[in-house]
């Protein structure tokens, strides 16, 4: 929030403002898919506590430079750039701790509760830190960011060590590349690989909201309430989360989540007012939510440990960059058929993607959660 809102305050530039974008990007494709690799050589925990020290690093060279009489405008870039590769690293090895930490019978609910948490901070973090820029000042923003991580690294330093398995690899391209043979193995992880990446690439429109807000009438805050509204319709879900536990064949769930999820965002692009797509958005991120964790926890206990890490950082590379191309395929199409066209179109495909996955990788919907090592 704080460095795209002081490059334009800097800069008074929308474009300066779009790079930031690919100063995210290029780390978020990249650094994963190594940094999962490492998280299954080393100790998690140290390597939690390596990252989100290194991001406490970044935070501390922001405010410097908010302190300076002229902040450099290379130094937001930077920060963008260095802060984004420190999660890279951090994310991977967090996802593969957790069943390090909890039985397999929990899991699914350990997964559920770290999408609420995360839910809730894209949802309420915004909004926070638009008060404290707007009452402390950039810097006071930035020293506020600082002293909370005083509470994370205490988390992690209480956590237990957990070293690497026995059989681990060592970081390398070789290591890397394991870890996408082991994918393409294993049809039921290629499975919610493929249906995320569908969904993603086809049914999520987000950069046409700022045109589809306009169209129904409304301006930044209808736009505003687009955007949470699908984060609303996650936390919703997440209030039921623990029946997902019940569900046997989750990978003919997450089918299902992400067809759901494709028919609501045809609604979206049929909609009249704000009110009804709103309801459908939020419908949509009710689907998504379910598709996540469930597809998490496939992930994970399909998964050997000594591969957690790399498979968890691959996630994140396809995660950060399906819905980008998502974004060009958008709009590209809106540009040539318009923007509700565009909607429709790409909830269908959502539709017509998934189900044609389904049929052509059975080992997905017959995946069975009480016998998940069989393909």
């Amino acid at each position: 929030m704080a460095i795209p809102f002081q490059l334009y305050d800097e800069t008074g530039s929308t474009l300066l403002v779009g790079l930031l974008g690919i100063a995210a990007l290029v780390p978020l494709l990249v650094v994963p898919i190594y940094g999962g690799a490492v998280a299954d050589a080393v100790d998690r925990r140290r390597l939690l506590l390596f990252s989100d020290v290194a991001l406490l690093a970044v935070t501390l060279g922001l405010l410097a430079n908010s302190l300076l009489p002229n902040p450099q405008i290379w130094a937001l870039y930077a920060g963008e750039a260095l802060g984004t590769a420190a999660y890279g690293f951090q994310r991977p090895a967090r996802n593969a701790l957790t069943p390090r930490l909890v039985g397999e019978d929990q899991l699914l609910a350990a997964i559920a509760v770290e999408d609420v948490v995360f839910t809730l901070a894209r949802v309420v973090g915004p909004a926070l830190a638009g008060v404290l820029i707007a009452v402390f000042g950039l810097p006071g923003a930035y020293g506020i960011d600082m002293a909370t991580f005083a509470a994370s690294l205490l988390a992690i330093w209480l956590l237990p060590k957990i070293p690497a398995a026995p059989d681990a690899d060592r970081p390398s391209l070789q290591s890397i590349l394991e870890g996408f043979r082991y994918v393409a193995r294993r049809k039921v992880l290629l499975g919610i690989f493929v249906v995320d990446t569908i969904a993603m690439i086809f049914g999520m429109p987000r950069a046409l909201f700022p045109a589809f807000a306009d169209e129904l009438g409304g301006g930044p805050t209808v736009l505003g309430l687009m955007y949470s509204s699908l984060f609303a319709g996650a936390l919703v879900a997440s209030l039921v989360s623990g029946s997902l536990n019940a569900i046997r064949r989750q990978g003919l769930a997450v089918c299902v989540a992400a067809g759901a999820w494709g028919a609501a965002i045809v609604l979206v692009g049929f909609a009249q007012s704000v009110a009804m797509a709103l309801v459908f958005l939020a419908l949509a991120g009710a689907a998504d939510f379910v598709s996540a964790v469930l597809r998490s926890n496939i992930l994970l206990t399909v998964t050997p440990d000594s591969l957690r890490g790399r498979l968890s950082g691959i996630e994140l590379a396809q995660v950060a960059g399906a819905p980008e191309i998502g974004n060009v395929e958008a709009g590209i199409v809106a540009s040539l058929a318009g923007v509700r066209a565009s909607i429709v179109s790409g909830g269908v495909l959502t539709v017509i993607g998934t189900a044609v996955c389904a049929l052509a990788l059975p080992a997905l919907v017959r995946y069975d959660a009480r016998n998940p090592q069989k393909e």
